[in-house]
C-alpha cells in the first residue's frame, strides 16, 4: 500500500489521453497489433504453414481469426499493424486480398454521438476479454469521460457488447438481450472468439461467429484486445474513432 500511495503522490492523477492522442506504447502490448508480413505477400505461404487457426492463407491474413500466438514470427511476420484495427465489416478484417474499395458504412448510432450505454454479455469466454473490457471503467481509461457508460440492463442500453464464443446455451439469452435493446441499437463483437470462434472454432456445442446469431455492427479483433482497442470499437459505433476523426 505505501508503494501505491507514493506513486500517487509522485505522479498525481494519470488518465489515458486516448483518443485525443495516440495510444502510448504502454497501452498496447507486444501482441496488441495485427500480424504483418515483413517482406510482403511472398511470406504468406510460410506463415500459413505455421498458423494453428488458419488465420494466414497463401493470399491474405484474417485478423478476425488471429489469436496472436506469435507462431508466425519465425516465418517473417511482425506484430506491427495499426492500433485502430476495429472494422465495421467482417471482410474489413481480411488484409492482403485485392477487393474493390467500399465506403465505410454510416455509424449505426451517429445520432447519439455524445454518449452511449453498453450492456456486456459473456457468451462463453475464458474471461480475458471480460477483464480488458471492464478495465475501461477504471480510473486510467475512465470511459465515462468520453460518454461510454456500462449498464446492467439491455433495456437501458444502446450497445450490446459480446465477448466469447457463443455457446448453445447462450443463443437464446443473446437474442433476447438483443431484442430488449431499444432502437437505434448496435452490436460490437470483441475478440476473435466472438468474431470467428478463435482457437475453439469447430467445437461441438459452439457457434463460431456471433454474426450468425445477431447482426454485428463493429468487429474488434484481438486475443484478447487491449482496452484501447475496445474503446476504439465503441467510439466507431458513434463515429468518434480516431480514424473517423482523421487522426
Amino acid at each position: 500500500m505505501p508503494t501505491w500511495i507514493g506513486q500517487a503522490v509522485r505522479h498525481g492523477i494519470v488518465t489515458s489521453r486516448y483518443p485525443a492522442e495516440p495510444a502510448s506504447e504502454a497501452e498496447v502490448p507486444p501482441t496488441g497489433r495485427p500480424p504483418v508480413a515483413v517482406k510482403g505477400s511472398k511470406l504468406l505461404p510460410a506463415g500459413a504453414s505455421l498458423c494453428p487457426v488458419g488465420a494466414i492463407s497463401d493470399r491474405a491474413v484474417d485478423r478476425g481469426r488471429c489469436i496472436r500466438c506469435a507462431r508466425c514470427l519465425p516465418g517473417g511476420f511482425e506484430f506491427r499493424g495499426p492500433v485502430e484495427s476495429a472494422t465495421r465489416t467482417r471482410t474489413g478484417l481480411v488484409t492482403g486480398e485485392p477487393s474493390p474499395a467500399a465506403p465505410e458504412p454510416t455509424p449505426p448510432l451517429a445520432a447519439l454521438s455524445r454518449s452511449v450505454h453498453v450492456f456486456l454479455v459473456d457468451a462463453g469466454s475464458c474471461n480475458a476479454c471480460n477483464l480488458e473490457v471492464l478495465a475501461l471503467a477504471n480510473p486510467f481509461y475512465d470511459s465515462q469521460r468520453l460518454g461510454v457508460f456500462f449498464t446492467n440492463s439491455p433495456r437501458h442500453a444502446d450497445v450490446l457488447l459480446v465477448v466469447g464464443v457463443p455457446t448453445e446455451e447462450m443463443v437464446e439469452p443473446l437474442r433476447r438481450a438483443y431484442d430488449a435493446l431499444p432502437a437505434p441499437k448496435a452490436v460490437v463483437a470483441v475478440g476473435v472468439c466472438a468474431i470467428s470462434g478463435g482457437a475453439f472454432a469447430g467445437t461441438p456445442g459452439l457457434h463460431d461467429a456471433l454474426d450468425q446469431l445477431v447482426p454485428v455492427d463493429v468487429y474488434v479483433p484481438g486475443c484478447p484486445p487491449a482496452p484501447v482497442h475496445v474503446l476504439d470499437g465503441l467510439l466507431r459505433v458513434v463515429g468518434r474513432g480516431r480514424k473517423a476523426e482523421g487522426a
